[in-house]
C-alpha cells in the first residue's frame, strides 16, 4: 500500500487508493454504519443554525473535545474496531491521533462545503488522515489566494486514505460537492490531533 504524493502547491497531499483490502473495507462500511452513535449536527450557515447535510459523530482520547461551526463536541469513547483502525492509519501516516471525525453522507443529497480543517486547537500544520469507505464521491481542493492554480480533483474509492499536512490547511480549502447522480452511502473518518500536535 504506497502512499503516492500528489503534486499541491503550498501543500502536502498523498494518497493510496488501496489502502484497505476489498474485503475489510467492506466489513469496516457495514459494522461502522450500524455499530455508530450517528447524529446529525447543526451547523452555522449565514449566521442561522441548520442541521448538517450528513450524519457525523466524534470519538477520541478523553480530552479531544473539538469545536466547529459554533459548537463544541466531547469525544465519544473509543470502540475496539475504531482504535485498530487507528493504529493502521497512524503507521501509514508516520504520525499519532488522538480523535476522528467520522461523516456518513446517505445520498449524493449529502454534502460537505468548502472549508480548512484550521481550527486552532488543530495546530498551525495538521496531518489529516481520512479513509474513505462505500460509494465513491468527489473530493475538491482549491487555493485560497492563488487563482493560477487549477483546482485539484480527486475521486475518494472505497478502501482509500488520503493524507493532508504541512501548510495543506493554511493555503487551500476542500468540499465534498452534491451530487444528483445515484450513489451509494460513503462514510469518511478524519483522524486528527487535539491538543499539542
Amino acid at each position: 500500500m504506497p502512499l503516492e504524493p500528489i503534486a499541491l502547491p503550498d501543500g502536502e497531499l498523498f494518497y493510496a487508493p488501496d489502502f484497505l483490502a476489498r474485503a475489510d473495507a467492506d466489513c469496516l462500511l457495514k459494522r461502522l454504519t450500524t455499530e455508530i452513535a450517528w447524529e446529525q449536527h447543526h451547523v452555522k450557515i449565514f449566521g442561522r443554525k441548520m442541521p448538517a447535510p450528513r450524519l457525523s459523530a466524534w470519538y477520541g482520547d478523553p480530552d479531544a473535545t473539538y469545536a466547529y461551526s459554533g459548537s463544541s463536541y466531547a469525544p465519544l469513547v473509543w470502540t475496539a474496531l475504531l482504535q485498530g483502525l487507528k493504529t493502521r492509519v497512524e503507521s501509514a501516516a508516520a504520525t499519532t491521533f488522538n480523535s476522528v471525525l467520522l461523516n456518513q453522507y446517505r445520498d449524493g443529497r449529502d454534502s460537505m462545503g468548502w472549508h480548512s480543517d484550521n481550527e486552532p486547537e488543530l495546530g498551525p500544520a495538521p496531518a489529516i488522515a481520512s479513509v474513505s469507505l462505500g460509494g465513491e464521491r468527489r473530493f475538491i481542493l482549491r487555493h485560497k489566494k492563488r487563482r493560477d492554480i487549477d483546482s485539484v480533483e480527486i475521486p475518494l474509492a472505497h478502501g482509500s486514505l488520503l493524507i493532508m499536512r504541512g501548510p495543506t490547511q493554511s493555503c487551500w480549502k476542500h468540499q465534498v460537492p452534491k451530487t444528483k447522480k445515484i450513489v451509494p452511502s460513503r462514510l469518511n473518518l478524519t483522524f486528527r490531533r487535539i491538543g499539542d500536535p
